[in-house]
Order: C-alpha cells, then structure tokens, then sequence
C-alpha cells in the first residue's frame, strides 16, 4: 500500500466532515474517488459506491483505490448519475463538482432519494440556485449550508434530505443559510453583481421576452440586497 498520506481540498474536506460515521455512502461523478477513499482510510464507511459517467475517471478513481489499497472496499460503477445503484444500498450521496441544474437532473432521475430519508451532500460549482429551487420544489429541504474558498473560488456545499421547504428568492440565490457564515457577506455580493451584469446583457437585448426575465432579476436583486444587510447586522459588519 502507498505510504503517503491522501490529502482532500476545503471543498471536498467540508463533504467529508459532513459524511456521518458508519454511513452507506456513494459518491456520484466520482473522478479520482479521493473522497470514497479518504473516508474508507478513516474507517467513517459502512460501505462505498463510487459512480461516474466516464471510464476515464472512472478509471483513475480504481487507481487511487488501489494506490492506497482499498479496491475491495469500494464498488466502482460506470453509469449516468444514480442509474445503477439502488435506495437499498445507500444511506448518504455526495454528488459535487457539477452545475447545479446537472445535480438536479440526476436527484429528478432517481426519486427514491426523496422517499428514503437519504441524506444528501451537494456542492455545486454554479447555478446553485437552480439546485435550491428544484429541491423546495420536489420533496426535500435543505438541513444545512455552509461556503467554503477552495483556489480562491466560494462553493456552497448544502445538506438536503426529504421534506419541505419554501425559500424566499434572496435565499434561493444567495443561499438557504448563510446569514451567520464568515463568507456570506461575500458570495451574496458576488451574486448580485452577476445578477445585475445579466440584467444589463438582457436590457441590451431589448426585446419583450427579455424585459419580464430582466424585471423578475431586479426583484431578486432586491431581496439579495435585504439579505445582504441581514448578514451584516448578523455579523457586525
């Protein structure tokens, strides 16, 4: 077995955290499974699937599993999302470092995770809103956010699990929970500057269809500014 020791990135160190001890995890869009792995090592695992769309990574997560002498811990499975794994196998699905809309396609693809009280880490790499959206809108709620800086990039990496919830806009965007995180201040900025550059781009455009898409980001725009001011009075600033 490789003697050094398998380090993890902030983002994908704050999934493990979250991982809780003895689950039945599966690791969706795996690439090279340091997180199956690191957990495996840790002996946080009851067991591990580690899925991927592609050989390739699917390939170097096998080699990583073998590297640190774990391959007959992990089953490694080639398939889109959570094709090829069943709610009986399961307990907890990291699924991260995708487009929110991608995580959405693939929970919308299995909703058995919405029936089994299946815990849910997701981080996703953009349109976070679309992710929060379609979780308030499809039987689960989110438990917990919290923002993590990996290579000077804000990721928001959610906790969501069967239930109900009803997110305001400003939160939809700007977050579920993220009024007392360090970060908070940061990222609610950070998204409505994009807000406010796709509204100038859509009133550019100055067509009808793009002047309702354009009235409806100012709406958020505001709500985004409500919370923002909610964060400072949280946090002193």
């Amino acid at each position: 077995m490789h003697r050094r020791k398998l380090e993890l990135t902030p983002r994908l160190r704050l999934l493990a955290d979250w991982v809780p001890q003895g689950a039945a995890l599966t690791d969706v869009g795996t690439d090279h499974a340091y997180l199956p792995v690191w957990l495996t090592l840790e002996g946080r695992l009851r067991s591990a699937i580690a899925c991927d769309l592609r050989s390739g990574p699917l390939e170097r997560g096998r080699r990583t599993a073998a590297d640190f002498g774990v391959s007959d811990r992990i089953s490694f499975r080639r398939c889109d999302g959570l094709a090829l794994v069943s709610a009986r196998e399961t307990d907890t699905v990291v699924i991260a470092g995708m487009g929110g809309e991608n995580i959405a396609e693939i929970l919308r693809a299995a909703p058995w995770t919405a029936r089994t009280g299946c815990t849910l880490l997701l981080q996703p790499q953009s349109r976070a809103e679309e992710l929060r959206t379609f979780l308030c809108g499809h039987g689960y709620a989110i438990r917990r956010e919290r923002l993590v800086l990996d290579r000077e990039t804000l990721y928001p990496v959610i906790e969501a699990a069967a239930g109900e919830q009803t997110l305001p806009p400003g939160r939809l965007y700007g977050g579920a929970f993220l009024t007392d995180d360090p970060l908070g201040g940061r990222y609610i900025v950070e998204q409505i500057l994009r807000l406010q550059a796709a509204v100038a781009g859509l009133n550019r455009a100055g067509r009808p269809d793009t002047a309702e898409k354009a009235d409806h980001l100012r709406d958020v725009i505001g709500s985004l500014l409500e919370l923002w001011e909610e964060w400072r009075d949280a946090n002193g600033a």
